[in-house]
């Protein structure tokens, strides 16, 4: 293994035990799921960050810097963007967000990123998804260099997660895994159900869970089961409710209940979708989790907000400090970006 990567091996140790006096499956006589602080913990790795950062200045380095592509004027798109560059300016490093039309042409915005790929001041670089409908996703995200793409969705961080090799992690798939190993949650032949296959959550939270354990980017050994909107209600319960760790990542309200619960699971909430309240007619937020229910039966259980939002964006900043400090460009990577 390259010297230059060895400091990213302490971010996959896999956390077998949970914490000293808690089992995973309790007794059918027990309290409430421990509600899981994703506010919390993030907040610990943006100290970690922000400590990092320092070093890395003190130490006569460039700061870190952040470039956010903003296409359009969706709501939730310029709010998550604000949380981003907000946090950045948290743990020291600078940022900037571009504006951009909803009309802007494909071309136009794939100039943009050929720019700042080879803007040696640009650290970290994000194109915010989703993208108006006449531009391509996919072509877009492959555009961004793999050693700037934050948010680890180029194919070749994707194919080099999928091999268990150091890569750029998805921020929400890595903010998972972090709240499970922080957490102390046994992943080790334990059996997970991932509802929902997204390529940008789904799939990769899967990947982290189910993976070896002694690779160069360690995973879970856990057995993992995915769903998705073809998966049979009924059969999606006889999966969960053998899972001792279910992550609910399908974008619909109330999917998992208590009844589809093994007694002392883990539980997940990667969901977050605007609802109006029915009481007092104003738009709230939930996961795809029944929190009150599902809560009486879970050990852990992730609030919705306040659970999987806050580390996704803490695990943000970590990406931009790895691609600051190159950590990610062996002489390997960089002859599959020339």
């Amino acid at each position: 293994m390259a010297p230059a990567l060895c400091p990213l091996r302490a971010l996959g140790r896999v956390a077998l035990r949970p914490p000293c006096g808690r089992r995973l499956h309790l007794s059918a006589h027990r309290d409430d799921a421990v509600v899981i602080s994703g506010r919390k913990l993030a907040r610990q790795i943006r100290q970690e960050a922000r400590h990092e950062v320092e070093q890395w200045v003190a130490a006569g380095n460039k700061r870190p810097h952040l470039s956010v592509v903003l296409v359009g004027e969706n709501p939730a798109s310029h709010s998550y963007v604000l949380n981003k560059t907000k946090a950045a300016a948290d743990v020291g490093i600078s940022s900037e967000t571009i504006l951009k039309p909803a009309s802007i042409a494909e071309e136009e915005l794939l100039d943009l990123i050929g720019k700042l790929n080879n803007d040696a001041n640009v650290d970290g670089l994000l194109v915010q998804l989703p993208l108006p409908e006449h531009i391509d996703e996919r072509k877009i995200c492959n555009a961004v260099t793999p050693d700037k793409d934050v948010d680890g969705f180029h194919v070749i961080n994707v194919g080099r997660m999928c091999l268990d090799q150091y890569s750029m992690l998805p921020a929400t798939p890595w903010g998972v895994w972090e709240i499970i190993k922080r957490t102390g949650i046994p992943t080790l032949g334990k059996n997970v159900v991932v509802a929902g296959r997204s390529k940008n959550v789904g799939m990769p939270i899967a990947m982290l869970l189910h993976t070896d354990g002694r690779h160069e980017r360690p995973g879970g050994d856990a057995t993992v089961t995915i769903s998705h909107r073809y998966t049979p209600k009924e059969q999606l319960k006889q999966h969960m409710i053998r899972a001792d760790i279910v992550v609910a990542a399908a974008g619909i309200p109330n999917l998992i209940t208590a009844d589809m619960i093994k007694e002392g699971a883990a539980v997940i909430d990667v969901g977050i979708t605007r609802v109006q309240d029915p009481i007092t007619a104003k738009p709230r937020l939930v996961g795809d989790v029944d929190f009150e229910g599902v809560k009486k039966k879970a050990s852990y259980i992730t609030p919705v907000p306040g659970g999987v939002g806050p580390m996704t964006v803490a695990m943000l900043m970590k990406n931009t400090i790895i691609a600051a400090k190159k950590l990610l460009k062996p002489k390997a990577l960089e002859a599959l970006t020339v």
